[in-house]
């Protein structure tokens, strides 16, 4: 049977692999990129590439992620774009929680303004605040789309008992938690997500560390097939379950295409198992 190439969330379908757009900014993500030009090319190249689903949030930059999106894609035809709200940044690679309703409502509205649209396709709890009840974030998320501001919600880096707990006040559409080959502490959240029909959304999804080094196991496997160890990784993961949605991210156009190139990567039996397995 053949792996389905798109996913519907909130009556929305996007194809399955994605673009996450937080490397667009400067680094530490913070402020703007060092070449503005590669950037917006970035986000142009990866649509005209069948890319229709972008990951962003109000924390990257601050705002400039979204800036750029908006200068670079809008009006947006058949592309989504998902943002998150929920992170305080006080300075470069500093982030902390914040959860309170009246600002993860401000934030919105600014998303909103900022991405210029009418109603965001998707809005994500970038993190639940330990310091709020929770209950109240998920109440306002659930206020937001009554309203119409939000189409759909999602969460971030969350536990089964969290996702269930959200369910209760508000329908969860998409989870966003870090997930690859070579780190799998969200086994649990995925499996959860694909018997519940939730996307998964699984940030930094390319394999990294020592299993991903040159001459190692994946870069053996990857090389077998002529493709990236990023390609690998990516086909890997879209095979793993329907409901997964990757979005690689980068900053120069030249990786775009290669990443993009996964979404027509069928991996066979034997090299879909032999990558599992070094999972442990």
């Amino acid at each position: 049977m053949a792996t389905p190439t798109t996913f519907t969330f909130g009556h929305q379908t996007v194809n399955r692999l994605g673009y996450g757009a937080m490397r667009i900014t400067g680094e530490g993500v913070w402020g703007y990129p060092s070449d503005r030009g590669e950037a917006l090319a970035v986000l142009r190249r990866a649509v005209e590439l069948g890319v229709n689903f972008v990951d962003t949030a109000d924390s990257y930059g601050p705002a400039v992620s979204e800036e750029l999106i908006a200068e670079a894609l809008h009006p947006y035809g058949e592309v989504k774009i998902a943002t998150k709200a929920g992170l305080l940044r006080t300075g470069p690679g500093q982030w902390f929680p914040c959860g309170r309703p009246e600002y993860l409502r401000q934030e919105c509205e600014m998303s909103l303004r900022r991405l210029g649209q009418e109603s965001l396709d998707l809005f994500q709890l970038h993190r639940i605040d330990p310091s709020v009840p929770r209950d109240e974030q998920f109440a306002l998320l659930k206020d937001l789309m009554n309203e119409g501001k939000v189409r759909a919600v999602g969460l971030s880096e969350v536990t089964v008992e969290e996702i269930e707990a959200a369910r209760s006040v508000v329908e969860i559409s998409t989870v966003q938690n870090l997930y690859n080959v070579t780190n799998r502490k969200s086994e649990a959240v995925l499996d959860y997500c694909s018997a519940q029909g939730i996307g998964f959304i699984p940030w930094f999804p390319v394999a990294s560390g020592s299993l991903a080094r040159s001459g190692g196991p994946l870069d053996e496997l990857a090389s077998a097939l002529g493709i990236s160890i990023a390609q690998l990784s990516l086909a890997w993961l879209l095979r793993r379950s329907a409901v997964m949605l990757p979005i690689p991210g980068t900053s120069k156009v030249a990786h775009v295409v290669e990443n993009c190139g996964a979404a027509s990567i069928e991996l066979d039996d034997e090299t879909f198992e032999a990558v599992d397995s070094l999972g442990g």
